[in-house]
């Protein structure tokens, strides 16, 4: 899985916005066409956090906006140096943003 974090995106003028945005649906389309691609989705700024044993309820996420995590993708890689391979290509990074990855323990139920 990766976890899309940052991105100086709000500095961008909207034409140059506008071909980032291409630049993300012309990696994701590479990507389906390899078959790695399985779903993912970018994350509104907004939401709530509940916590501990009383299940506190906050506003939130109350990160700095360059960790605010803005997306998720879920690919198929065989290995974690298959996946850092995958995200190179990444258009966050053109935008100061970075990807964490992380493999996905899938549970039998």
């Amino acid at each position: 899985m990766f976890l899309i974090r940052g991105g100086n995106y709000p500095s961008l003028r909207p034409e140059v916005m506008e071909e980032n945005r291409q630049k993300w649906f012309d990696w994701i389309g590479a990507l389906n066409a390899k078959g790695s691609f399985v779903a993912g989705e970018p994350l509104l700024p907004t939401g709530r956090q509940v916590a501990g044993k009383k299940r506190s309820i906050t506003d939130g996420p109350y990160l700095e906006s360059k960790e605010l995590v803005g997306g998720y993708m879920v690919i198929l890689a065989n290995d974690l140096e298959e996946a850092v391979e995958i995200s190179k290509d990444c258009p966050v990074f053109e935008v100061d943003g970075k990807i964490e990855i992380r493999p996905v323990h899938v549970m039998s139920m």
